[in-house]
């Protein structure tokens, strides 16, 4: 029983790696989203960050969902 639940341990911890995570960006009132698919949310809150850097200098924030 152990061993089984070891298994479904490690596969629900691979499967769960990789997800789709939305960064949405507010810029003047106007509110826009892009879809990452199938990354680490490592990865995604990276690229939206940078996403944040660049709407900032226009008074925007970008946020990872």
């Amino acid at each position: 029983m152990k061993k089984i639940f070891a298994l479904l341990a490690v596969v629900a911890l691979f499967a769960a790696c990789k997800k789709d995570y939305t960064c949405e960006c507010t810029v003047l009132g106007a509110k826009e989203s892009t879809t990452f698919k199938d990354v680490k949310k490592s990865e995604a809150k990276d690229s939206c960050d940078a996403a944040n850097a660049l709407v900032t200098l226009f008074g925007g924030s970008c946020e990872l969902k």
